[in-house]
């Protein structure tokens, strides 16, 4: 399997969520399995069935984080020295080509660490394959579901 990137940060994050889920919540369901077990007859007993589902989700995603992990390959964004290029990791502060705009900014990031509500941008994003290879100053454009959009490249950064 092809090696992951993700940035040193992001790996952080997922150790963490992985940790948490090994330390804290795995062993909270299984403490409901049992007492819901305590309650007797487990084909009505819907605390017992949704309590295996929660451990099953529980699981599935704690082997996910640890295939993940186990084929990532981490990336300090701090050590790249891009200059004003756009790539991997970059923190990028956009200006949308349209009256009234205001500027954005957003962090190139690997897919497993994409987050909207954070600006973390997936690398296999449309706007990000756009950008990829740009300058500061340059102009980019791409084909976004709601139509063309166009976007004036303020600022490139690299600072983890």
């Amino acid at each position: 399997m092809s090696q992951i990137p993700i940035t040193r940060a992001g790996a952080e994050r997922l150790r963490a969520e992985l940790d948490r889920l090994k330390k804290t919540e795995r062993p909270a369901v299984i403490a409901a399995i049992a007492e819901a077990r305590a309650h007797g007859d487990l084909k009505e007993n819907a605390e017992y069935h949704a309590a295996r589902e929660q451990q099953g989700f529980i699981e599935g995603r704690i082997q996910e984080l640890e295939s993940a992990l186990g084929n990532a390959r981490v990336i300090d964004v701090a050590t790249v020295n891009a200059g004003t290029k756009i790539v991997f990791g970059a923190t990028v502060t956009l200006l949308e080509e349209v009256e009234g705009a205001e500027e954005v900014t957003w962090q190139i990031v690997g897919d497993l660490e994409a987050d909207v509500k954070e600006r973390r941008l997936a690398i296999s994003a449309p706007l990000a394959r756009a950008l990829i290879g740009k300058e500061e100053g340059d102009v980019t454009e791409f084909d976004a579901p709601n139509g063309r959009r166009v976007y004036e490249i303020v600022e490139v950064a690299y600072n983890g």
